[in-house]
């Protein structure tokens, strides 16, 4: 899962992805590596995993991961150059979902690029400048494709849709809120890459008194989950500072640094538990002595396309798969005794997967 973080400057984005990223730590038995100073791959937190891996007695334990891509702050007119943002937009536009950091915090101490805190404006400034960045997008798709269309009439379709999309985009409007009329269309709105069609998390970042009620006394915390209920976008409340200071600590420290703030998640947590929630994925789980690990699936992927996750080989020699829900398997102690109670299912390649099973795939190539 790759994720994309938006936001105005001065709104607490860079300091939200060093905090989710650890950027810089040299703690070497954390579970990250920078690839360039703007992305950040963080393992996606799962205690099922330290779990099965203690049982088994793994020697390796592989958690899933997610990929953050920071930009540097958009202002207003960044599409035609203005600020640096408009250099990284491209950056984005293979990202699953775009993580959009709005302040929701006063602080006199740091300046407001726009003089006062206004949550719904500083969205609509963001979505304009990546609906702009759209529109330069779809006027070069549309040129290439109106002239391609002329000879090859399989082209109509796809010629048609790009200037329904360039009218809904001048007029304001999302990519993502296009009502495609089937799955052709839904499939070439997928093709375009527009990150105005990309799904949203908020990340409402208030100050860390206001962290412990979820921002519900917060005015702009209201407005922005609002705005995101009729989007169907995601919204999370986090406090990038106190984020920076949990990157530092320890697990156990963590733990206890969160309980004494009345916090049962982290930032990182709730980012994945939204994102997870957004784009409709979950996790199977695969445990052996070689190694635990952990596989992110679409709901609904049925079991030969959860193999093929693993090689393609799986998928293509399917025979079936043994399935045990981790808590079964965790509680009998074994395989073979989760067997005995007959805790464990044999599937067909109808079987469709579920959050927490614990697979064993048979296979023949």
């Amino acid at each position: 899962m790759k994720l994309g973080i938006v936001g105005l400057p001065n709104v607490g984005k860079s300091t939200l992805f060093n905090s989710l990223t650890k950027a810089g730590a040299e703690a070497a038995n954390y579970p990250f590596c920078t690839i360039d100073p703007n992305v950040g791959v963080v393992a996606v937190p799962d205690e099922r995993l330290k779990l099965l891996g203690d049982m088994y007695q793994s020697k390796k334990v592989t958690p899933a991961v997610v990929e953050f891509v920071d930009i540097a702050g958009l202002v207003k007119g960044a599409s035609q150059g203005e600020g640096l943002g408009n250099q990284f937009l491209s950056h984005i536009r293979e990202v699953d979902a775009i993580v959009h950091v709005v302040r929701c915090f006063e602080d006199d101490n740091v300046i407001h690029v726009d003089g006062e805190v206004n949550p719904l404006r500083d969205i609509e400034t963001i979505d304009l400048e990546l609906i702009f960045s759209d529109l330069e997008i779809l006027e070069r798709r549309i040129a290439k494709t109106g002239k391609a269309a002329r000879m090859d009439k399989t082209l109509t379709k796809e010629a048609a849709l790009l200037e329904e999309l360039k009218k809904q985009l001048e007029n304001g409007k999302r990519a993502g809120s296009y009502e495609t009329e089937d799955a052709e269309e839904e499939a070439l709105l997928a093709s375009f890459n527009l990150l105005s069609g990309k799904p949203v998390i908020y990340a409402a970042n208030v100050a860390e008194d206001e962290l412990a009620d979820d921002g519900a006394g917060n005015a702009g915390v209201a407005a922005v989950r609002s705005y995101a209920a009729e989007q169907g976008s995601e919204v999370f409340v986090v406090c990038a500072k106190i984020e920076q200071e949990i990157a530092e600590l320890d697990e156990d420290e963590k733990s206890m640094f969160l309980e004494e703030l009345g916090l049962s998640q982290s930032g990182l947590e709730k980012l994945i538990t939204s994102s997870y929630h957004l784009l409709g994925l979950h996790s199977f789980l695969t445990a052996g002595e070689d190694e635990t690990r952990a596989w992110t699936v679409k709901l609904g992927t049925k079991a030969p396309q959860a193999a093929g996750k693993i090689h393609s080989d799986f998928e293509r020699g399917f025979i079936r798969a043994e399935v045990v829900n981790y808590q079964d398997l965790l509680e009998q102690g074994s395989l073979a005794a989760a067997k005995e109670k007959g805790l464990v299912g044999l599937e067909g390649k109808e079987y469709v997967v579920k959050d927490g099973d614990v697979i064993l795939f048979r296979f023949n190539v």
